[in-house]
């Protein structure tokens, strides 16, 4: 699909309309991709997120950008992995939901992914590509914001997977496959 792609990058630097953050509840920064999006955007991004009241797992809460290159930056909190049984891929993918959501109701053209709830919560690779490109995939079917959504991975052998779990499910011949 033209719409998605999966690259390997630092999403701070992200060119896009909005990069999401994979947040915590407080929306107060963290460590991980968290934590480097709150250095990159400076202390204006932390007192705009005061001013939020948190964020519940699943949901999401729009910021501007500061000074990251993308206009905005989405947060939203991603489950904590605790074996699979205790509804973490319907959060994970509210997370997806939530963030397409309010890209499509402003329009946004682009919007970045980084590969929420994989680092210190938990979350098994495998499965969060599968349920955040099932949550991508389906969204897009069915609207016409965001124009452009990269899943811009930290490793190479994070965008492997997800390029695994693409071509597994939605490349319908070879020409398709990333």
């Amino acid at each position: 699909m033209q719409r998605f792609s999966i690259t390997v990058g630092d999403i701070t630097g992200s060119h896009a309309d909005a990069i999401v953050n994979a947040a915590n509840t407080t929306l107060l920064g963290g460590s991980g991709v968290d934590g480097a999006i709150h250095r990159a955007a400076g202390p204006e991004l932390l007192a705009q997120c005061r001013t939020l009241g948190g964020c519940q797992t699943g949901h999401a809460k729009l910021t501007d950008g500061f000074r990251l290159h993308a206009r905005y930056v989405i947060q939203t909190p991603g489950p904590i992995w605790q074996g699979g049984g205790k509804g973490e891929a319907e959060l994970l993918a509210s997370c997806y939901r939530s963030c397409l959501e309010i890209a499509c109701a402003r329009k946004l053209e682009s919007v970045d992914f980084p590969s929420i709830s994989t680092g210190v919560y938990g979350y098994p690779l495998p499965q969060a590509a599968t349920v955040a490109l099932r949550a991508i995939m389906t969204f897009l079917a069915d609207h016409d914001y965001p124009r452009r959504v990269r899943m811009v991975c930290h490793t190479e052998a994070a965008a492997r997977i997800y390029r695994q779990t693409w071509n597994l499910w939605y490349a319908e011949s070879k020409a398709d496959r990333l």
